[in-house]
């Protein structure tokens, strides 16, 4: 049992709440759910709350000067195997970069060895960034695949992992040889994380395993109709999908055709996706991943996240390594408020002395503004609204008793705190953190109470 005394950071809806400016106490059961919270609780007062809830704490945790809890990220779109060619290919666009950069560098996990050696450097180099929740692209390499859901598990990251499909227009050394073999694959590569020892269960609610396998078809251009088809039977193997009299006259309608398209779906980039598109998204409960930064880089285009958020679409953030720059959402953050703010631009015409313009409809929605997104909708985006596309909510997201604890420790240096008395310098130095902060001012990483990674236990391990 451990007892957590910090300012800390959670979500109602899409606003930040701060709790107090006094320290607030949170509980975290020995099963790594948070048993209770109490709010503005001075740092003398905290055995007679804790006592006030029979609760004998075994630990504490305390967050001085300049820190405070915040829930992990979660990042819904990456590549683990693409790390090794992080910052080259820049003068590529999509599919030249995939030719020239990403499958030669993904054919290399062929060797279990090296698959060994990378996938132990990149689950611990995202930990430390603070997210403790990724969607995980592998390669289409089975044992090698295999090895990326092992070193997630031995690491206690919650993660969704996916072998990839593919059997057409990718080069001849790299490409499945067969529908039926990569099917045959992918279904070993689910029974292998089935078969990890399930997480215990508690009384209040029965506690999923940590790490669960995702279907990853590449895209629809490197998969034949025959082999989306028997992905889409695996993915719905236990019913039947409702069809809609969709012909699949855009990329979006191709998925919904070979019933892809579920709450259980998430779809990357949707930088052009049109209006229909964005209805049968929101109709089927997909959730979009938004990769800012991959989008900025390989130039495929600014997307207009505010107007899937009004749309009531689920939106989280991913890095989409390599494309993206980087394994760390506090900078798709960053690139995510950089292109909100090129969208309002591009979405709003200058208006003139003479015939001033009316801002859109779209940037008068509670989740923009005509600056771009705001503070709490970027905050949202990163931890509750990713934790939605992957149908977590009910779980993670948010500092709220009877979720579990996956949490950030963060603490600013003497340099970059301000006094917390007064207004709302809490927030500021949110704001601080999420657009000049690193993996150096996150001190803890917690998954389920149990602490993972961070500065601090990267001491205790040096």
């Amino acid at each position: 049992m451990e007892v957590v005394s910090a300012p800390l950071f959670s979500l109602s809806a899409s606003l930040i709440t701060a709790l107090g400016a006094s320290p607030a106490l949170l509980a975290v059961s020995d099963d790594g759910l948070i048993a209770w919270v109490e709010k503005d609780v001075p740092l003398g007062s905290i055995h007679e709350f804790a006592s006030k809830h029979d609760w004998i704490p075994d630990k504490l945790v305390v967050a001085g000067e300049g820190e405070w809890i915040m829930p992990g990220f979660v990042d819904t779109h990456t590549h683990a195997s693409q790390f090794p060619m992080l910052g080259t290919g820049g003068q590529y666009e999509l599919l030249d970069w995939l030719r020239n950069i990403t499958f030669p560098g993904e054919e290399r996990f062929a060797d279990v060895a090296y698959a060994q050696r990378t996938y132990q450097d990149v689950v611990r180099r995202i930990i430390n960034c603070g997210t403790t929740t990724c969607c995980y692209y592998a390669t289409l390499h089975l044992e090698g695949s295999k090895v990326l859901a092992d070193v997630v598990h031995e690491k206690g990251q919650r993660a969704f992992v996916g072998k990839c499909n593919m059997d057409r227009n990718s080069p001849p050394t790299y490409v499945e040889s067969s529908p039926e073999i990569s099917v045959e694959d992918t279904q070993k590569f689910i029974q292998h994380i089935q078969e990890f020892e399930l997480d215990h269960t508690t009384d209040q609610k029965p506690m999923i395993p940590l790490v669960q396998p995702i279907l990853t078809p590449r895209f629809a251009i490197s998969c034949s109709d025959h082999l989306l088809a028997s992905v889409g039977h695996i993915f719905d193997a236990s019913s039947q999908t409702t069809k809609n009299n969709y012909v699949a006259h855009t990329y979006t309608s191709i998925y919904d055709h070979f019933s892809l398209l579920a709450p259980r779906t998430i779809l990357a980039h949707g930088v052009h996706l049109t209006d229909p598109e964005l209805d049968l998204i929101h109709m089927r409960g997909v959730g979009l991943s938004h990769c800012a930064g991959s989008n900025f880089n390989l130039r495929s285009g600014v997307a207009s996240v505010g107007k899937w958020l009004e749309r009531g679409i689920k939106v989280g953030l991913g890095t989409d390594v390599s494309g993206g720059i980087t394994p760390s959402i506090l900078t798709e953050i960053r690139h995510t408020s950089i292109a909100s703010k090129v969208r309002a631009m591009m979405d709003v015409p200058p208006s003139t002395e003479s015939s001033p313009v009316p801002v859109s409809s779209t940037l008068q929605s509670p989740f923009t503004s005509p600056q771009g997104l705001p503070l709490p909708t970027l905050l949202y985006l990163a931890t509750l609204g990713g934790a939605d596309v992957c149908n977590l909510a009910h779980r993670i997201g948010t500092l709220t008793p009877g979720k579990e604890f996956d949490a950030l420790h963060v603490s600013l240096p003497p340099g970059h705190r301000e006094p917390r008395p007064v207004g709302e310098s809490l927030e500021t130095m949110l704001e601080r953190f999420l657009f000049g902060g690193d993996d150096r001012n996150i001190r803890k990483v917690w998954v389920r109470g149990r602490l993972i990674g961070g500065t601090d236990l990267t001491l205790v391990n040096a």
